[in-house]
Protein backbone atom coordinates (compact mmCIF):
# COMPACT_ATOMS: atom_id res chain seq x y z
CA UNK A 1 0.00 0.00 0.00
CA UNK A 2 1.56 3.37 -1.05
CA UNK A 3 1.90 6.24 1.84
CA UNK A 4 -0.80 8.20 0.62
CA UNK A 5 -3.39 5.22 1.06
CA UNK A 6 -2.03 4.78 4.58
CA UNK A 7 -2.33 8.73 5.00
CA UNK A 8 -6.25 8.32 3.87
CA UNK A 9 -7.27 5.61 5.94
CA UNK A 10 -5.80 6.63 8.84
CA UNK A 11 -7.00 10.11 8.54
CA UNK A 12 -10.49 8.28 8.07
CA UNK A 13 -10.18 6.48 10.96
CA UNK A 14 -9.44 9.38 13.30
CA UNK A 15 -12.49 11.30 11.99
CA UNK A 16 -14.62 8.08 12.30
CA UNK A 17 -13.97 8.48 16.06
CA UNK A 18 -14.91 12.53 15.64
CA UNK A 19 -10.87 13.76 16.08
CA UNK A 20 -10.39 17.81 16.27
CA UNK A 21 -8.44 19.45 14.05
CA UNK A 22 -6.56 17.09 11.74
CA UNK A 23 -4.19 17.92 10.03
CA UNK A 24 -1.58 16.26 7.68
CA UNK A 25 2.37 17.19 6.96
CA UNK A 26 4.03 16.24 4.06
CA UNK A 27 7.73 15.86 5.64
CA UNK A 28 9.50 13.43 2.84
CA UNK A 29 11.55 16.42 1.82
CA UNK A 30 12.50 17.65 5.47
CA UNK A 31 12.28 14.10 7.13
CA UNK A 32 14.34 10.86 6.95
CA UNK A 33 11.36 9.15 8.78
CA UNK A 34 8.46 9.11 7.43
CA UNK A 35 6.52 10.65 4.12
CA UNK A 36 3.53 12.01 6.51
CA UNK A 37 3.29 13.25 10.22
CA UNK A 38 -0.80 12.93 10.85
CA UNK A 39 -1.62 14.93 14.18
CA UNK A 40 -4.76 15.98 15.82
CA UNK A 41 -6.43 16.47 19.37
CA UNK A 42 -9.04 14.80 21.23
CA UNK A 43 -11.00 16.19 24.39
CA UNK A 44 -10.35 13.43 26.41
CA UNK A 45 -7.68 10.40 27.45
CA UNK A 46 -10.71 7.70 26.68
CA UNK A 47 -10.81 9.74 22.86
CA UNK A 48 -7.37 9.78 22.14
CA UNK A 49 -7.21 5.83 23.44
CA UNK A 50 -10.26 5.23 21.18
CA UNK A 51 -8.68 7.42 17.68
CA UNK A 52 -5.52 5.61 18.11
CA UNK A 53 -7.04 2.40 18.26
CA UNK A 54 -9.22 2.75 15.25
CA UNK A 55 -6.11 3.65 13.48
CA UNK A 56 -4.54 0.61 14.65
CA UNK A 57 -7.69 -1.65 13.91
CA UNK A 58 -7.95 -0.15 10.55
CA UNK A 59 -4.24 -0.78 9.80
CA UNK A 60 -4.74 -4.52 10.90
CA UNK A 61 -7.57 -4.88 8.62
CA UNK A 62 -5.32 -3.31 5.32
CA UNK A 63 -2.36 -5.65 6.54
CA UNK A 64 -0.33 -2.37 7.70
CA UNK A 65 2.89 -3.53 9.50
CA UNK A 66 2.08 -1.23 12.62
CA UNK A 67 5.85 -0.68 13.99
CA UNK A 68 5.11 0.76 17.13
CA UNK A 69 2.17 2.42 19.16
CA UNK A 70 3.68 4.66 22.28
CA UNK A 71 1.71 6.45 25.10
CA UNK A 72 -1.84 4.54 24.77
CA UNK A 73 -1.70 3.91 28.09
CA UNK A 74 -1.33 7.29 29.39
CA UNK A 75 -3.56 8.85 26.75
CA UNK A 76 -2.18 12.06 26.21
CA UNK A 77 -0.16 11.48 23.24
CA UNK A 78 -0.40 8.36 21.51
CA UNK A 79 2.20 7.85 18.55
CA UNK A 80 1.10 5.51 15.90
CA UNK A 81 3.75 4.38 13.84
CA UNK A 82 2.66 2.82 10.47
CA UNK A 83 5.89 3.07 8.94
CA UNK A 84 5.84 6.17 6.00
CA UNK A 85 2.52 7.15 8.26
CA UNK A 86 3.38 8.92 11.60
CA UNK A 87 0.14 9.85 13.56
CA UNK A 88 0.28 11.49 16.32
CA UNK A 89 -3.18 11.68 18.86
CA UNK A 90 -3.47 14.39 21.76
CA UNK A 91 -4.84 16.05 23.94
CA UNK A 92 -5.67 19.57 23.28
CA UNK A 93 -3.66 20.51 25.94
CA UNK A 94 -0.98 18.84 24.96
CA UNK A 95 -0.88 19.59 21.32
CA UNK A 96 -0.61 23.19 22.52
CA UNK A 97 2.55 22.13 24.72
CA UNK A 98 4.16 19.90 21.78
CA UNK A 99 3.06 22.35 19.20
CA UNK A 100 4.39 19.93 16.43
CA UNK A 101 2.82 21.98 13.81
CA UNK A 102 5.37 24.58 14.47
CA UNK A 103 8.77 22.00 14.73
CA UNK A 104 7.56 20.96 11.27
CA UNK A 105 6.13 23.89 9.75
CA UNK A 106 8.96 23.80 6.86
CA UNK A 107 6.68 20.45 5.85
CA UNK A 108 3.45 21.89 3.69
CA UNK A 109 0.26 20.79 4.57
CA UNK A 110 -1.73 18.00 2.68
CA UNK A 111 -5.23 18.84 1.47
CA UNK A 112 -7.36 16.37 3.56
CA UNK A 113 -11.05 17.98 2.96
CA UNK A 114 -12.32 14.58 0.75
CA UNK A 115 -11.63 12.33 3.58
CA UNK A 116 -12.99 14.03 6.94
CA UNK A 117 -16.64 15.00 7.40
CA UNK A 118 -17.36 18.62 7.58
Amino acid sequence: MESKEILELAVKAADSKRAEEIIALDVSEVSVMADYFVIMDANSKRQVQAIAEAVVEQAHKNDIVIKSVEGKQAGNWVLVDLGDVIVHVFQKDQRQFYNLEKLWSQAPMVNIDQWVEA
